[in-house]
């Protein structure tokens, strides 16, 4: 039987004039550009949306709600050809999604549509499973017209032709596109998640060798716990997609033999009749499901075969197929002689070797030549990479430049100097509350073979050698024929102590004789440290800043909103937080240093030194703390009141204008006493803080730091009050 669609009549009114039309016409363009300046302008480019709309949420859920209840409650025709349609469409759109992918990750959200499509298709499946067996005797139209005319199109006038034909659509798609795409799904997590480690390990080592920053790197930490996740989830999806076939194949059995036993015992039709009624339901009910379920198998296939591949997928297959003459040129060689084959047909054969033989011409007049990893694709002839002019402007904050001796050294292997800079950098933000810039490693060519220098901005601050072949042993005593050892005398970099190169059969020997032993990473590791530790104050940017405050708890961003710019300006907190690095004081509590400095409001007027000195008070238990020594307490040096007199007397200036006026006489004899206090307390074994008036502070740390920068001056207002102190020596 043929089905017959019924007529009806259009019930929308045409506009009364051709003025009308016109100006509805007008009305309509002006709002699709009104929207699509505002989609533009909203930031809408391919698949990624920069807003949501809002009751997105809301809509979702009802659409899941509803999506269950087709399962439950029966639909009437015209709901039911909604639902297959959209199933249709939906399906051709993700297809076409796939197709247009530039890389997987684009598209996260696939295994949650997957899992929301195959049931929605199987909830339409259940309803119209539902009408065929109930209407099927009504005729071809018992399951609505897309069943109905999805039926007649492929069965035509011959049931068993069109049921063979319907086989084999099932058979593809469960034996070849979903069987397919689910083992490329497992076969892609299972080996994403074995490359995972020496991914992650090749961003440390990145990160370490200062080619990514610490931005850069946690956005790539993120990128791959994301490809994770959604591998992992599409290997989970495409077992849905497969069981969504079998159970097409089951609706399907069970459509046929339950319609022809309700349609001969129930309904008394006839054998033929049923078989033809029930036949072409059964058939188009199931193109309508396997040819979405097709589709949307497809598009899974696609997407997980992409890969690392990036581009569309017309891009790559084209470049990739076309990108060289000599294949074209074959294939066109092949077709032609196929052409000439008696029995076979020349023109189809002969339109292809004419396509491929131009495609080969082509080619070989202007070759493509893609990259090793053929991402980028250039014209025959590569022109040298110039460098841009803009990356001449950038600065390195840290730079460790060696000469050629020492390029062992620097691996990526975690026992050599990227790793021990990793464990550094780690270090410093543990115990100093922000994290260093990367240290860049390059090598030299104008250097030492096994010298090495540290620079600070590109600017040299420190440099040593090294043998990487030999070791370090470290007498701090000095040397004497009772510790005598062979190897080449030299000077610890790091703190000039008397040092000798040995070699590592002496290692043993070396430690029995007192020597502190280390290897030549541990040397430059240990130099970079130190340099670092004295110069934590130049390497808090701006921008290191701004990156501290946003990365407080939200409980404190209050503060932080409250404080800047309104209050005070950020460049006002980072040279706050300079003064402290720079006398290595640790800023981790940084809540209440932003606490302290709103206190210190009042103070900006006297300088950015008045602002600090409150900080520090604020932060005496901590200060305090950190200057305890095995002792259990703070071991001082005092000034006597006649030097703070002459401090006071000899200062000149106000705010962060101050400065140190002594005579040079009177100068160098403080610095005599200083040191003569410093020398009668290095038996002690502990290292001493020099504590003065909160006056004077800042002129003697001006002093000292010409002399001992090592060495930490407080004030007393700064001595926590519960901390244990005593005097071993007085400035006189």
């Amino acid at each position: 039987m043929t089905p017959t669609k019924p007529t009806t009549q259009n019930s929308s009114s045409a506009p009364s004039s051709p003025f009308g039309i016109r100006a509805k016409i007008s009305s309509n363009l002006h709002m699709l550009k009104q929207v699509g300046n505002l989609l533009q302008n909203k930031g809408i480019g391919g698949l990624n949306l920069s807003f949501k709309l809002p009751g997105t949420d809301l809509l979702l859920a009802i659409g899941v709600i509803l999506l269950i209840s087709i399962l439950i409650i029966p639909l009437p025709t015209f709901i039911l050809d909604i639902g297959l349609s959209l199933s249709i469409t939906s399906s051709v759109l993700i297809l076409m999604v796939a197709l247009f992918l530039e890389k997987p990750l684009d598209f996260t959200s696939f295994p949650t549509l997957l899992l929301l499509t195959t049931m929605f298709r199987l909830s339409l499946e259940v309803a119209t499973t539902r009408l065929i067996l109930s209407h099927g005797d009504q005729g071809a139209y018992a399951a609505g017209h897309v069943v109905a005319s999805f039926g007649g199109f492929l069965m035509g006038n011959d049931v068993v032709i069109g049921g063979i034909v319907f086989c084999i659509l099932l058979i593809v798609n469960f034996m070849v596109i979903t069987k397919g795409s689910g083992r490329i799904a497992e076969v892609s997590a299972r080996f994403f998640l074995d490359a995972m480690p020496g991914k992650q390990m090749a961003i440390d080592a990145d990160l370490a060798s200062g080619a990514l920053n610490e931005r850069a790197a946690r956005a790539k930490r993120k990128e791959l716990e994301e490809e994770s996740s959604f591998y992992g989830a599409m290997d989970g999806a495409a077992k849905f997609v497969r069981n969504d076939a079998i159970a097409g194949i089951i609706i399907t059995a069970i459509n046929i033999i339950g319609g022809l036993t309700i349609g001969v015992m129930r309904h008394k039709m006839p054998v033929g009749e049923a078989v033809q009624t029930f036949t072409t339901l059964t058939i188009g009910d199931g193109l309508v499901s396997q040819i979405p379920a097709l589709l949307v198998s497809l598009a899974a296939g696609i997407v997980v075969t992409k890969g690392g591949t990036e581009g569309t997928a017309d891009v790559t297959l084209f470049r990739q197929l076309g990108g060289h003459p000599k294949p074209l040129a074959i294939a066109a060689t092949l077709a032609t002689i196929f052409a000439f084959l008696p029995g076979l047909p020349a023109f189809p054969f002969l339109l292809v070797a004419t396509i491929a033989g131009i495609g080969a011409w082509v080619r070989h007049k202007s070759p493509l030549i893609t990259d090793n990893d053929g991402d980028k694709v250039s014209q025959a002839v590569p022109q040298p990479a110039v460098q841009p002019i803009s990356d001449l402007l950038r600065v390195d904050l840290l730079r460790l430049e060696i000469g050629f001796g020492l390029l062992s050294l620097a691996s990526d292997d975690d026992s050599h100097i990227t790793g021990q800079i990793k464990a550094l950098r780690r270090k410093i933000a543990s115990e100093m509350g922000f994290i260093t810039p990367s240290v860049r490693i390059q090598d030299n060519i104008s250097l030492n073979v096994n010298q090495y220098i540290i620079k600070l901005k590109e600017i040299e601050v420190a440099s040593g050698e090294v043998d990487p072949n030999m070791l370090l042993a470290i007498c701090p005593e000095g040397f004497n024929k009772d510790n005598a050892l062979p190897g080449k005398l030299t000077t610890e970099p790091s703190f000039n102590l008397p040092a000798i190169w040995i070699s590592p059969d002496l290692k043993i020997k070396a430690n029995k004789a007192g020597y502190t032993v280390v290897d030549p990473v541990t040397v430059i590791v240990t130099h970079l440290t130190e340099t670092i530790s004295q110069n934590l104050g130049d390497l808090l940017t701006y921008a290191a800043t701004q990156e501290l405050l946003d990365d407080l708890p939200p409980e404190q961003q209050k503060l932080v909103n409250d404080l800047i710019p309104s209050q005070v300006s950020l460049s006002t907190i980072q040279r706050v937080l300079q003064a402290l690095l720079q006398e290595r004081i640790s800023i981790r509590d940084l809540p209440t240093i932003l606490e302290s400095i709103q206190e210190g409001i009042p103070l900006i007027p006297k300088g950015i030194k008045a602002i600090t000195a409150h900080v520090r008070v604020r932060l005496s238990r901590q200060i305090s703390n950190s200057y305890i020594g095995p002792s259990g307490c703070i071991s001082m040096i005092t000034l006597s009141p006649e030097w703070e007199t002459k401090l006071l007397n000899n200062t000149i200036g106000q705010g962060d204008d101050k400065t140190v006026a002594m005579p040079p006489n009177m100068l160098d004899q403080f610095v005599t006493s200083m040191r003569q206090a410093f020398d009668k307390t290095a038996t002690l074994g502990e290292l001493p803080v020099i504590v003065t008036t909160s006056a004077t502070r800042d002129c003697v740390r001006m002093i000292v730091d010409r002399v001992r920068p090592s060495v930490a001056v407080m004030s007393q207002a700064e001595i926590y009050p519960r901390t244990r102190i005593r005097t071993v020596a007085t400035i006189t």
